[in-house]
């Protein structure tokens, strides 16, 4: 058993609830199905599943680097993009013929979600001094955690491709802003940059 905070906004921007215990074992997957969003069952190697594993271990990596950055903007910012990535597994992980119940911005992936990448991205870009060609990860514990969620993010966006989830989704595109994003706040956390063909650019700057 666990328990679970039932959430409400309070005063101050804090979070206020109660707890309740709740179970997590249901066993209902213990023949290889899991759950679609609204109704249905699916192999648990299906690729929707897949693409939301992957999905689901980016989000983690994510969470990783926010823990190096507690209580600054970045913090925020990547809880942020932790949310949105709830919503990218939403959609995935309904299948085609109720993607008509699909919320916008709940359990849609829109072209605004997408749009505000680009803009973050395009902030970053003419922001910042960035490094040309190829960056070895591991500079910071902080940059180290972006730069698995940005490789997780591709596999997933790969996943996606394949899959084809539906006319019109925004799965891809987002989840390719995401990755391109992640690697610029990956560079923005680093002090200096150690490139592949061995040299160290230093760009000393205030973090993002």
């Amino acid at each position: 058993m666990v328990s679970e905070r039932v959430e409400a906004p309070a005063s101050g921007g804090r979070i206020a609830g109660t707890l309740r215990s709740v179970s997590i074992s249901t066993k209902r997957g213990d023949d290889g199905t899991t759950g679609l969003l609204h109704g249905g069952r699916v192999r648990k190697d299906s690729a929707r599943i897949e693409i939301n594993g992957a999905i689901d271990e980016a989000q983690a990596a994510l969470g990783l680097a926010r823990a190096e950055v507690r209580g600054s903007r970045l913090d925020d910012e990547l809880a942020g993009l932790e949310r949105g990535l709830w919503v990218v597994m939403a959609e995935v992980a309904t299948a085609p013929r109720d993607r008509r119940r699909l919320v916008a911005g709940a359990t849609l992936v829109t072209g605004e979600m997408v749009d505000g990448l680009d803009r973050r991205v395009h902030e970053l870009e003419v922001s910042e001094a960035m490094p040309a060609g190829f960056v070895v990860p591991g500079q910071s514990r902080t940059s180290a955690a972006l730069d698995l969620a940005r490789t997780i993010v591709r596999r997933a966006e790969r996943r996606a491709v394949a899959l084809r989830i539906g006319e019109g989704s925004q799965v891809v595109p987002y989840l390719n802003r995401l990755s391109d994003l992640c690697w610029l706040l990956a560079r923005s956390a680093e002090q200096e940059h150690l490139t592949a063909r061995g040299g160290r650019v230093l760009t000393p700057r205030a973090k993002a």
